[in-house]
């Protein structure tokens, strides 16, 4: 349920109506609102009666939500979330690229890479520090050593860092060094895992699972939310289906659906959906023209020497090639690809 109060509701008016709500036992999340403040009702099973609500004069009307994610659901917070990492706005007017390696390998590999977003404009370096590999026997990562190369990257380029953690035993280290936590997709229902990371209180990039419906990628972002952190962006990065043309399936219309159901961004992972760095051009120009609010791509110097993903990543020429494309359609759609160097 979501209280909507008067342009003129003053601190006072709103604290009665959360002093209200929470002896109900329920839970009150004020959302501020740029003419007027909401206030969410989480902790109910069923029906509230609002006529409680409606007869204080400060409320201006009660909406009930009918989604079974109520957080994440745009009936519950109108307005578009946008999450600012550093100098980048992710769901704000322009579109946002994340790029770097599928793992931190050394820090010859993670500096260079660096380097060169930095010339592009790239705002957001992701680098993988813990490695969540099918096989036992692939590379697992550098772990904390990783983290503590992104943070020098960070330190002494202004880059901000977007790391996995894998599990609520490393989160806390993760959370130490990154500015955005990544959920991979093999993690979205790793429920205890989600409410570490939204107890974190950094961004949290949340990907779907390959076999997962929007509703329960919807629901997982839930867990973070209901720990009392909004910077949560979904991530769309291919499901598996029936065919083998691609690494994965990517679900291109997920992108306007989850923006008509849900407030918080969407970006968009052409890297793991096609598993070939030829296919990412074309899926990252489908992405802006789509609505995405940006792409998250695998970049590494020598993609065929990568420990990680080297069919998957793209080299720093074709990177290059490609941002300037995105940037055409960008600005076609009035939705320019943010530049650290503007």
């Amino acid at each position: 349920m979501l209280i909507v109060m008067e342009n003129n509701a003053s601190e006072k008016d709103i604290e009665i109506v959360v002093r209200k709500i929470e002896a109900l036992g329920f839970t009150a999340r004020p959302i501020p609102g740029s003419n007027r403040t909401a206030i969410g009702v989480v902790g109910n099973r069923g029906y509230v009666d609002d006529t409680q609500f409606l007869n204080l004069e400060s409320v201006r009307q009660v909406i009930h939500v009918t989604r079974p994610y109520k957080l994440s659901s745009r009936e519950f917070h109108p307005e578009d979330t946008v999450v600012h990492v550093g100098k980048a706005a992710i769901g704000g007017k322009s579109f946002t690229t994340i790029a770097g390696p599928c793992a931190v390998e050394s820090e010859k590999q993670i500096f260079s890479i660096a380097g060169f977003l930095l010339e592009q404009g790239v705002p957001l370096l992701r680098g993988g520090a813990y490695k969540p590999r099918t096989s036992p026997y692939s590379f697992q990562g550098l772990e904390e050593n990783g983290l503590k190369l992104l943070a020098r990257v960070r330190e002494e380029t202004g880059l901000r860092i977007v790391t996995e953690a894998v599990d609520i035993v490393s989160i806390d280290t993760v959370a130490e060094y990154t500015d955005v936590i990544q959920i991979g997709a093999r993690n979205m229902q790793n429920f205890p895992l989600l409410r570490k990371a939204g107890k974190s209180g950094k961004p949290v990039l949340l990907k779907r699972g390959i076999s997962a419906t929007l509703e329960e990628l919807l629901l997982s972002a839930e867990y973070i939310l209901n720990e009392g952190n909004g910077n949560v962006i979904l991530c769309e990065r291919g499901v598996r289906t029936f065919d083998n043309h691609s690494r994965n399936t990517l679900d291109l219309a997920a992108v306007p659906v989850l923006k008509e159901a849900s407030h918080l961004p969407v970006i968009v992972d052409p890297s793991h959906a096609s598993g070939n760095r030829k296919r990412i051009p074309p899926l990252s120009r489908a992405a802006v023209a789509v609505g995405a609010d940006g792409i998250i791509v695998e970049v590494h110097p020598q993609p065929d020497e990568a420990l990680s993903d080297g069919p998957q990543s793209m080299d720093f020429d074709g990177f290059k090639n490609m941002l300037q494309e995105l940037k055409k359609i960008a600005d076609s759609v009035e939705r320019p690809v943010f530049s650290t160097n503007e």
